[in-house]
This record gives C-alpha cells, sequence and structure tokens, in this order.
C-alpha cells in the first residue's frame, strides 16, 4: 500500500504543475494497482476539499465530483470509506464544510453522542451542537 499526501492528489486532480503532475500521474497510473493500494486518510481528504475550495476556487459541485471520484476508484483505499459516503451525502445537501461532516460522523462511529463546535453552520445539524458560554 502506498500513503499519499495532499500535495500528490491535489497535482493528480488539476494538474497544475508540469513537473509535479507528472510524477503524480504516474503515481495514479502505473504505481498504485489491485495489489498495491494507494491509501488517502481523512485527513488528506479533508485537506484535498479545503485546497481545492480555497486554493482553487472550486464550487460544492468540483467538490462532491472529487470526493467521489476518490472514492470510487478502483485501487485505492479511503480511511473510514463509510463515514466519508456519509458526509459526503451531508455536505451535498447541508450548510457546513465537508470536514465537519466527516468528523462528526467518524466521532459519533467512535461512541460520541454529539460534537460540540462554535460553528453555527454545522451546529444546526444532527450530531452536533453549538459551544455554549458557562
Amino acid at each position: 500500500m502506498i500513503g499519499l499526501d495532499t500535495n500528490v492528489v491535489v497535482r493528480y486532480l488539476v494538474q497544475d504543475d508540469p513537473v509535479q503532475s507528472k510524477i503524480a500521474n504516474r503515481i495514479f497510473e502505473h504505481d498504485i494497482t489491485s495489489s498495491n493500494e494507494g491509501l488517502v486518510s481523512s485527513i488528506v481528504l479533508c485537506e484535498v476539499v479545503w485546497v481545492i475550495h480555497r486554493a482553487y476556487k472550486q464550487k460544492k459541485a468540483k467538490l462532491l465530483e472529487i470526493v467521489r471520484l476518490l472514492l470510487e476508484s478502483e485501487n485505492i483505499e479511503i480511511e473510514h470509506r463509510d463515514s466519508v459516503w456519509r458526509a459526503l451525502r451531508s455536505f451535498e445537501y447541508g450548510e457546513a464544510d465537508f470536514s465537519d461532516y466527516l468528523l462528526a460522523d467518524i466521532n459519533r462511529t467512535l461512541g460520541a453522542d454529539t460534537t460540540v463546535t462554535f460553528d453555527a453552520h454545522a451546529a444546526e445539524k444532527s450530531h452536533f451542537s453549538l459551544a455554549k458560554k458557562i
């Protein structure tokens, strides 16, 4: 298995650096195989979504497409895959960030009743509660 860093995944997706994109293409298209899968951790997945949104100014539709592409890639293992699918569905229709939905779902699967946040958008959703003054 080959662990993938955010910058390698981003270079492969956006193809904006000729040298690094060529290397990323080789990794994704030749080095990663059914017997040597690529691993995308939930941290990397959240960073990829954030970078594509912030640095490349892509809208939610493109972010959804990218996460689906990675989830459906035959030779890519996604950490917390089931949580990522649920977070993706919540993100598609919700107002919070993808990372918020993923965090809440992972926390829930690990036994947390809620995820406390200062993010008012996230706090409106299930599995979140707004942190309040004492």
